[in-house]
C-alpha cells in the first residue's frame, strides 16, 4: 500500500530562516511531502504538518507555530523556540539517526541560533552577516519580480545542504572524542598530544587536559602539522605560541631558523606550522616547548 504523501503548510510571502530550515528538516524525513505556502485557514486546517503559521503549537497534531500569545516555550537557557526549534524537538533525533549527542549539538550550534534571531532573543547590535540573514537574502528584493514560492524552494535546497553538513560535522566531532581522549591518555609528554589521523580535537582537549600546549597531526596531503591549543574554545589566544622568530617564514628561511631540513611553513599568527616528516614536527614541538 502506497503511503499517503504528507502535506506541509507554511505561510506565503516573505520568509525567514526558521520556516526555511523547518521545511528542510521535514523534507529530510518526508522527502515526497508536498509544500503549500498559504495563509488560507481552511487549507492550513487540512494540512498534515503546519509550520510557522496557524497560531497553534501542538506536537500531537503536528502544529508548530510560535506566534500565538505566550509563544511556544523556551529552552533552559532562555532561548525561545521558533518553528525550526519546535520541529527539531520532535524530529531532530530521527534526523540525526537516533544519536542524541549529535541532535543536541545541532540544537546548540544551529537551531537555537536561528530561533534566537527569529524571536529577537539577541543582545546589542548584530555585526557581520548571520546564517539567518543569508537565508533572508533568498527573498526577492523590491526591484525584483521573482516568485516568492520559487525563491523559498531555492532557500530550502540551500538549507537542506547546510543541515546535512552540520550533521556530518557534529557526528564527526562526537566520534572523535574517544580518539582524542586516548591520545591524551597515551601522550609521552602531556604538553604535546599526537593524533595518528586528524580528528576534531579542541573541545575534548580543552575539557580533558590542562597541560596540553600543542597538537601534532598529519595533514590530508601527507605532511605533518603542529598547532597551538587555545585558552578556550573560539579564542585566538593560545596557551603557548610557537616561537616568535618563526613567524611568517617558509621553506629555506624556516629551515635555517629551526635547523630542520624539511620545515615547510609557520603562520604569521604563530598558531600552526609544519614539516614534511613526523620526526621533525616533533622536534618543532620540543623547540617550541623550550622557547
Amino acid at each position: 500500500m502506497t503511503e499517503q504523501v504528507k502535506i506541509i503548510a507554511t505561510h506565503n510571502g516573505n520568509f525567514h530562516a526558521d520556516d526555511v530550515f523547518a521545511v528542510a528538516a521535514l523534507k529530510n524525513i518526508f522527502p515526497a511531502a508536498k509544500l503549500i505556502r498559504t495563509r488560507d485557514l481552511a487549507v492550513i486546517a487540512n494540512a498534515d504538518i503546519v509550520v510557522d503559521v496557524g497560531g497553534i503549537f501542538d506536537t500531537e497534531t503536528n502544529r508548530f507555530d510560535h506566534h500565538q500569545k505566550g509563544g511556544a516555550g523556551a529552552r533552559d537557557n532562555g532561548i525561545p523556540f521558533s518553528s525550526f526549534g519546535l520541529i527539531w524537538q520532535k524530529y531532530g533525533l530521527t534526523i540525526c539517526a537516533g544519536n542524541q549527542e549529535v541532535a543536541d549539538a545541532l540544537d546548540k550550534n544551529l537551531v537555537s541560533a536561528i530561533d534566537a534571531i527569529d524571536c529577537g532573543h539577541v543582545e546589542g547590535v548584530q555585526t557581520g552577516i548571520s546564517l539567518s540573514q543569508t537565508i533572508s537574502m533568498f527573498n526577492p528584493t523590491w526591484q525584483e519580480q521573482d516568485d516568492f514560492d520559487a525563491c523559498f524552494d531555492e532557500a530550502v535546497v540551500f538549507a537542506s545542504r547546510l543541515l546535512t553538513r552540520f550533521i556530518a560535522a557534529a557526528t564527526g566531532g562526537v566520534n572523535a572524542k574517544s580518539i582524542v581522549a586516548n591520545a591524551i591518555e597515551n601522550a609521552e609528554d602531556p604538553r604535546v598530544i599526537v593524533l595518528e589521523q586528524y580528528t576534531p580535537w579542541k573541545t575534548t582537549v580543552l575539557r580533558l587536559s590542562k597541560d596540553a600546549l600543542f597538537i601534532v597531526y598529519p595533514s590530508q596531503t601527507g605532511q605533518w602539522r603542529i598547532q597551538t591549543v587555545p585558552v578556550e574554545l573560539g579564542s585566538f589566544e593560545d596557551r603557548k605560541k610557537l616561537p616568535a622568530p618563526w613567524a611568517g617564514l617558509s621553506d629555506k628561511e624556516l629551515q635555517d631558523v629551526t635547523g630542520l631540513n624539511d620545515a615547510m611553513f609557520c603562520h604569521n599568527g604563530l598558531f600552526i606550522a609544519g614539516c614534511e616528516s613526523f620526526e621533525n614536527t616533533m622536534k618543532m614541538a620540543k623547540i617550541a616547548l623550550e622557547y
